[in-house]
């Protein structure tokens, strides 16, 4: 990949982005010149995780780009008309979307509450479709359009269908929007594809949720998925749209040789929803 700031002049919105991986996108698209515009909920700190939407801006800033941060629901459409309108008068137009916004919750259907299931569809099918529709009008007249949606291959194995249907179920639906929408909006030239993980990421929900530590220590940072996509998003949007792509694939494809800059201190683990090689 080229130092030059290849995002200079574009501007990006993004569904949440005050930690994690994100945070690692909007940094990377910052240190090649984007524009990069937070909508988020995270006002004030929250003790069990680091970060709010604003200490994010300062960080998207301190990388090079200009931030601007938007407190709203992804799941709320006046929300997300005012974040969107707001991105345009600021910085003039939308040429990146990026769908980053989840809730997980990988409990077995019994034992899942019902709430739990509306919140997890709500952000990330609700939200993602709210988001993206709105930015629709404006990427038609963007630079190099892009929607990524950081969702996964749509891995039908019954190993991963029968894990946690809920899960499952609102990450899918992510990636079949996005893939309906790069065949609904081919002939404009916005390109939509979705980015997913190899291997788990170290982010405090994986410190949370899936095992502490030791999970961390078989994870890589969220800088593999940030780089790969800043890949994808600088690839001519009528020729790279429809696809799932995975981080290691991406950087691989941009002469990405060597991946120990991603940490991760001993076995990796696959992340949900990829096989490992056979």
């Amino acid at each position: 990949m080229t130092t030059s700031q290849i995002l200079a002049g574009r501007t990006m919105i993004m569904s949440g982005g005050s930690r994690g991986i994100g945070l690692a996108i909007g940094i990377a698209a910052a240190r090649q010149g984007a524009n990069v515009v937070l909508l988020a909920k995270t006002d004030v700190p929250d003790p069990r995780l680091p970060g709010t939407i604003h200490t994010a801006a300062a960080e998207i800033e301190a990388a090079g780009g200009q931030a601007f941060a938007v407190v709203g629901d992804v799941r709320d459409e006046e929300s997300v008309e005012r974040a969107v309108a707001q991105a345009v008068e600021r910085f003039g137009g939308i040429d990146i979307c990026v769908n980053n916004a989840s809730a997980i919750a990988l409990a077995s259907t019994e034992e899942l509450p019902v709430k739990r299931f509306d919140l997890m569809t709500s952000i990330q099918l609700r939200g993602t479709y709210l988001l993206t529709r709105a930015c629709l009008p404006h990427l038609r007249e963007g630079t190099n359009p892009h929607v990524l949606s950081l969702s996964p291959p749509l891995n039908m194995s019954p190993q991963w269908l029968g894990a946690h249907p809920a899960y499952t179920l609102a990450k899918y639906g992510m990636s079949l929007l996005t893939l309906g929408w790069a065949a609904e909006y081919a002939e404009h030239g916005v390109a939509a594809n979705c980015l997913w993980p190899e291997t788990l990421i170290a982010t405090a929900a994986v410190q949370n949720l899936l095992g502490g530590d030791a999970a961390v220590g078989k994870a890589r940072t969220p800088e593999v998925v940030a780089d790969a996509a800043v890949e994808i998003l600088t690839r001519p949007s009528r020729e790279c749209t429809g696809n799932t792509f995975i981080d290691v694939d991406v950087l691989r494809e941009a002469g990405v040789t060597d991946l120990s800059q991603y940490g991760g201190t001993g076995t990796l683990e696959y992340d949900i929803f990829v096989d490992p090689p056979a």
